[in-house]
């Protein structure tokens, strides 16, 4: 039954309103736990104001209840039993699978528009351009079966391109499933395989062999099951795999595919009906007479591919590509933890802009990238919230670090989009156990960082333990031990301290290295993005002014300043010395 209820706007600016429209049926319900607890929310937003939150008064609209079918993506390498679980999938949820190359098939055999394309790049023995394909699977995804059933897309998309057409569209599943299986098994699947060329039935020469030599005799082996075949379609699905992974790694779930069907079934079902149980799927619907409406929703790009170092880092001020880069770098590094289940963590990054010990620091750098990282979790639904250390201390001694001073009222003022994010999935606030809301579903801390007499430490264990298994990230975290007279950081505890702060695992680290005392010329650099290790890159000069970072060595754990001196001078030494003695300081 739909019921009215009055929502807030007032009547002048009611020619300006837009709904939150009901998704289409191609894009995930999927939010974050608290953004889904009100059974009649209702997210508005004005199209005209940026900075300050609108004053609702006196307008009607009506909810109404509607369940979205299930939408499921499957990948897996050849040979790892995907068709079979497909097929048991549509068996138990009724999904309209959808394959590439039924499709193909489908579209040429019926001579379609697409079809006829299709079949041009077929018969000159090129590959079908990523457009068409995504066409295909676009008109079969918005036929009425799929949209009142839901759907099983199976082994698409299998490009970056591929993935991001789907996402400008947002037709995103509800979750995305890959087997895995060891590479030696699945060659040997493969390289196993026999084909009953009368019945069309597979074997396999040991795993599953054929009832009697009848039919021993008859079998043959496909074109694509040799041996180097193989080996090449395994690497070619395991960097196809990789170029989507972060387009839905938050979706993402693994299933060790090396067992019995019946067992990887039985895990894949679980997920399922979990998916179906932990969300309601119900989907408000707002109705009015207007046709103009948007979605509060909007898909960042996720690209991790590296690209390497800039170049040009103490050019200042560093250009918007620069800081678009770093952004990207970190955000696709913390998206990856976050998914990974890591519930604590820091960023730490000292370009120019962002090093507090140069006299080029701008804090608006800073803020700029703290709001990339909130708008990158906010648009798949979190509620996040970004804190912002207070004053601390008594009487002399109260105060906030210098670096922070008025880092929340540049927070507060900052564009946060036309969309209502600022106040519906990003909030803005203090550091303390009080500062932690139920709706909130992960923390963004900016720069937490002691002052002469005062201890953040304290602050922030209340705070950890007040999140629980809540993502808590630190940005650019100073934890270190500072002289006090007040007695608030003596050598007192500092065991303690030094261990809550170690207690936060790094999702990605640069530091760009110099000569010691000096901050020119840039020697080198060192990044960590999370999962992967440590890069150590060395900058080189080249002709006209150009430069280059190299890599120089990569390390398994953050390297000391030893193993850095000895990838850089390339001789071992038993302490440090000499002008890279400085590094420990930084390290």
């Amino acid at each position: 039954m739909a019921t009215a209820f009055p929502a807030t706007l007032s009547h002048s600016n009611q020619s300006r309103l837009a709904l939150v429209q009901s998704p289409s049926p191609f894009s995930s319900s999927r939010f974050s736990s608290s953004s889904r607890s009100s059974s009649c929310s209702l997210s508005l937003r004005i199209n005209s104001w940026k900075h300050s939150r609108p004053q609702y008064k006196g307008f009607k609209v009506e909810c109404s209840s509607v369940r979205e079918p299930l939408k499921v993506m499957i990948s897996g390498a050849p040979a790892s039993g995907k068709g079979t679980q497909c097929k048991l999938i549509v068996e138990k949820y009724g999904l309209v699978h959808i394959s590439t190359g039924d499709l193909l098939r489908a579209e040429v055999s019926s001579k379609t528009e697409i079809g006829k394309k299709a079949k041009e790049y077929m018969d000159n023995g090129k590959l079908v351009p990523d457009e068409i394909v995504t066409d295909m699977v676009v008109a079969r995804l918005s036929r009425q079966d799929a949209r009142d059933k839901g759907w099983l897309l199976d082994g698409y998309p299998r490009s970056y391109s591929q993935a991001q057409s789907l996402e400008s569209l947002k037709i995103r599943p509800d979750i995305y499933i890959v087997l895995e299986v060891p590479d030696e098994i699945l060659i040997d699947r493969c390289v196993g395989r026999r084909l009953d060329p009368i019945t069309g039935k597979i074997y396999h020469i040991k795993s599953f062999p054929p009832e009697n030599e009848e039919i021993a005799s008859r079998l043959i082996t496909r074109s694509d099951d040799t041996l180097e075949k193989a080996k090449s379609r395994l690497e070619t699905y395991k960097q196809n795999a990789e170029a989507i992974l972060p387009t839905y790694v938050d979706l993402l779930h693994k299933i060790d595919g090396n067992r019995e069907r019946e067992a990887v079934f039985q895990d894949i079902d679980s997920l399922l009906q979990k998916v179906n149980e932990n969300d309601s799927r119900d989907v408000k619907v707002a109705k009015t007479n207007e046709n103009a409406s948007k979605s509060i929703t909007k898909l960042a790009p996720k690209n991790v591919k590296w690209r390497g170092i800039p170049t040009k880092l103490n050019n200042i001020p560093h250009s918007r590509e620069i800081r678009e880069y770093f952004y990207e770098d970190i955000r696709n590094a913390t998206n990856r933890a976050v998914y990974d289940r890591k519930t604590r963590l820091k960023v730490e990054i000292n370009i120019p802009e962002l090093n507090p010990e140069l006299d080029v620091y701008r804090i608006g750098t800073l803020m700029e990238m703290v709001r990339n990282l909130a708008f990158s979790f906010a648009d798949d639904g979190k509620r996040v919230k970004v804190c912002v250390q207070g004053a601390m201390g008594e009487g002399s001694f109260a105060g906030i670090p210098m670096q922070l001073a008025g880092t929340r009222k540049i927070l507060e003022y900052m564009d946060w989009g036309d969309d209502g994010a600022l106040g519906d999935f990003i909030n803005i606030g203090a550091i303390g156990a009080e500062e932690v809301n139920e709706r909130d579903d992960m923390f963004f801390l900016v720069a937490p960082q002691n002052a002469v007499g005062n201890c953040i430490i304290d602050d922030l264990e209340a705070m950890m333990e007040a999140a629980g298994d809540r993502p808590v990230i630190l940005i650019n975290p100073q934890l270190k031990d500072l002289p006090s007279s007040s007695g608030v950081m003596t050598t007192i505890g500092r065991e303690e301290r030094m261990k809550f702060a170690a207690s936060f695992e790094t999702c990605y680290l640069f530091r760009l290295l110099y000569y010691a005392g000096s901050f020119f010329p840039i020697m080198g650099a060192l990044r960590m993005s999370y999962p992967n290790g440590y890069e150590l890159y060395k900058r080189i000069d080249g002709p006209n002014g150009k430069e280059e970072y190299v890599i120089l060595a990569e390390f398994p754990n953050k390297p000391t300043s030893i193993e850095i001196n000895d990838a850089f001078t390339g001789r071992k030494r038993n302490k440090e010395q000499g002008i890279w003695g400085f590094l420990s300081g930084i390290l």
